[in-house]
């Protein structure tokens, strides 16, 4: 019998996850702790779902940003998301995050909550779109202040092959002892379906800034990935390669977004 050939996004897929699997033992910098860009997925109502979050900073700055904040060398993270159907059109979810730096310690970094909303849609319309409301408390590590919360707009459309959305969003302090303006930045994504069945694309995460004094590109993160997203019996997967563009991003970045089934559908 001839042996069965392997489906490169598997091969690929495979090998990014390796790699993120090892880095926990490797030297990197810290990066957030979910690197997303939301869209129109839903889970039913009654349903569970759990997503997990990775990420490693294969170089980057090495400087913390304030006293007391965790180190950013040799940090990688993981965030499981735990996931709800409330009703057609809104999800609850809920964060963990976790982290472990470059001498093998871990700890539970802090917990966050999301509120969904996917707006109704007609049979055929290929847009849509939402918002995404975030609360969360951190540890001193992660942030000065410890209950910060992001309102995050969801604007997309999806064709028979190609997809495209946009995250327009706003960070705020909720509570906290340090000075911190409100914050803009933009996430998008790209992405064309195969003849293989898997995804390739861009997503793009770019700060902005103060909100009332945006600007200063160059002096804000601005960072590319390129993308793979597939499934692979029942697991939903997304895969990429980061680059940092101009001189306050980290310089390269890995990430994996593991969809984990549940019962005989999943998510």
């Amino acid at each position: 019998m001839g042996t069965m050939r392997e489906n490169p996004a598997v091969r690929v897929l495979r090998r990014v996850v390796g790699v993120l699997a090892l880095a926990a033992g490797a030297n990197a910098v810290a990066a957030p702790e979910e690197i997303q860009v939301y869209m129109d997925e839903m889970g039913a109502p009654g349903e569970f779902g759990l997503d997990v979050h990775a990420n490693y900073v294969i170089s980057g700055s090495s400087v913390s940003d304030y006293p007391g904040a965790q180190p950013p060398a040799h940090v990688f993270r993981l965030t499981p998301e735990f996931s709800y159907g409330l009703t057609p059109n809104l999800e609850l979810g809920a964060y963990i995050l976790t982290s472990r730096d470059g001498r093998g310690n871990t700890a539970v970094d802090g917990q966050k909550l999301r509120l969904k909303f996917i707006a109704p849609r007609t049979d055929g319309q290929a847009y849509f779109w939402g918002a995404n409301l975030e609360v969360g408390r951190v540890s001193h590590r992660l942030d000065e202040n410890p209950w910060n919360a992001e309102l995050k707009g969801i604007f997309g459309y999806r064709a028979e092959r190609w997809t495209f959305a946009v995250n327009p969003n706003i960070d705020w302090k909720v509570s906290g002892p340090a000075p911190s303006p409100t914050i803009f930045h933009f996430d998008s994504k790209i992405a064309y379906k195969t003849r293989h069945g898997y995804d390739i694309g861009a997503e793009s995460y770019n700060e902005f800034g103060e909100l009332r004094h945006m600007g200063h590109l160059n002096r804000q993160s601005q960072t590319l990935f390129g993308v793979i997203d597939t499934s692979i019996h029942g697991w939903d997967l997304n895969v990429g390669v980061g680059r940092g563009l101009t001189p306050a991003s980290d310089r390269w970045l890995l990430k994996a977004i593991i969809g984990v089934p549940f019962g005989d559908g999943g998510r």
